[in-house]
């Protein structure tokens, strides 16, 4: 495939172009048109790469793009995910580029959604689209390609329920992930979940003078911070009663076999410009993102904020907060354990309120399936070197959803690295990491 990449360079860098400069952010209401818009380019890709039929749906929020084309009813299927959507660029004055105008820089395109997710995305079109050309296509391949996975994906499980005859395939492929780096390659085996929760803490009904009050009042800004304190122990053990009920342990070989991925602990202190790690107890720093649960502050906020300063007491406080969960911990149940917590805990000088937000379960896939050993056979081709087993410290809660729904594996051939920045500024995606990924995937059906 390296010639066909050669040939068609710049047309790529065109089509791949198109999609960034369209500023899909699902989570703000001003770009619904953008999502539309996305959409539809989408499907023309898809269309002009060869499938049969490549069509929009609609769904509760943003549409579905889905798109087929059927070589012989008798061949195998892979069902191809992906999404369209992207997270905001906020702080904009941190790019050092326009986010949706993309650029090549020092061997790297950078634009929000150039590696998450509509660059890795975009390999799996130009892959198909070679094996189409070129008649090695031995597979039928079905595309959907979602505009809410940065939101929680709330309408694509009941839209996949509904069309889950169209979608029936034997392994669903995705490349929405990371690898160790550029010379050790590796294949998620599992992805942690999610429960995503706000905490509001009301004191006073209104903002007050805070040397007429101070001190006789509770200042819901402090006892929110109290509550969020007691959350975690000394030994980074999460408080919240029943959290690990559902935690499995891995054995000491398991624990020895996910340990083979090399890791640089001080070259990682060094990318993060932080003295030391912390975490969990007892566990080592990939462990602690990989197979072990966590619960972090997203966003916090109260009083004025503003330039100089304005003596109040503030009238409320608010919390996001994301616990990232491992298989077989449900999510519905961790939220409801922390809404519970919260209550429990709340004195009774302030009113608190827990409202959820989205969520969804992690999984696990046997590094033993034909899926995984054709994958390990395609990379260690292209990269030279067998990748590595390792497990995902991020989420894509719909996978799991979709898992149950059509009673079929995820494969997460992931092509991103950490230098990538995903979901802050200067996101970019390293040109060959999207011309590999393009030709591990084209590989992989190969092998399948």
């Amino acid at each position: 495939m390296k010639q066909y990449i050669e040939a068609n360079r710049d047309r790529f860098f065109d089509e791949l172009f198109s999609l960034l400069r369209i500023p899909s952010v699902s989570s703000l209401e001003s770009h619904r048109p953008d999502m539309q818009r996305c959409a539809v380019r989408l499907a023309e890709l898809l269309k002009e790469a060869g499938a049969d039929t490549a069509d929009v749906y609609p769904t509760q929020g943003h549409p579905v793009v889905f798109g087929q084309k059927t070589i012989d009813p008798s061949f195998g299927t892979v069902l191809v995910y992906g999404h369209y959507d992207v997270q905001p660029v906020d702080p904009v004055e941190l790019w050092h580029s326009d986010p949706f105008e993309p650029e090549i820089r020092d061997g790297a395109i950078y634009a929000r959604g150039a590696n998450d997710d509509k660059g890795q995305l975009f390999m799996h079109v130009k892959a198909f689209e070679y094996l189409v050309r070129t008649g090695g296509l031995r597979h039928n391949v079905k595309f959907i390609f979602e505009g809410e996975e940065e939101i929680g994906s709330p309408s694509l499980a009941a839209w996949a329920e509904e069309h889950k005859d169209l979608l029936k395939a034997d392994i669903i492929l995705v490349s929405d992930t990371t690898m160790i780096s550029e010379q050790v390659p590796s294949i998620n085996c599992g992805m942690r979940g999610l429960a995503y929760l706000e905490i509001k803490v009301t004191g006073p009904d209104k903002d007050l003078h805070s040397g007429h009050y101070g001190g006789a009042v509770a200042n819901p800004a402090n006892v929110l911070c109290d509550i969020i304190s007691s959350l975690i122990d000394k030994d980074g053990h999460i408080t919240v009663s029943g959290f690990y009920d559902d935690v499995v342990e891995l054995s000491d070989e398991d624990r020895a076999k996910l340990g083979r991925a090399p890791f640089d602990l001080e070259e990682y202190k060094k990318f993060l410009n932080i003295k030391e790690v912390k975490g969990e107890k007892g566990y080592t720093t990939l462990e602690r993102t990989g197979i072990r649960p966590c619960l972090d502050v997203n966003g916090i906020w109260s009083g004025y904020t503003g330039e100089g300063a304005k003596t109040v007491l503030p009238s409320e406080a608010h919390a996001k907060i994301s616990m990232r969960l491992v298989p077989n911990q449900d999510s519905e149940k961790i939220a409801g354990l922390f809404e519970k917590h919260i209550y429990d805990i709340a004195p009774d000088y302030v009113k608190v309120e827990v409202t959820r937000h989205h969520g969804g379960n992690g999984f696990l896939i046997p590094i033993s399936s034909h899926a995984y050993q054709a994958a390990s056979r395609a990379m260690g081709e292209v990269y030279g070197i067998e990748p590595v087993p390792s497990r995902g410290g991020g989420s894509i809660p719909i996978l799991a959803d979709l898992q149950k729904i059509l009673g079929i594996d995820p494969l997460l051939m992931g092509f991103g690295l950490e230098r990538d920045t995903i979901h802050s500024p200067n996101e970019s995606y390293l040109l060959s990491q999207l011309f590999k990924g393009m030709e591990s995937i084209a590989l992989f059906y190969k092998y399948y």
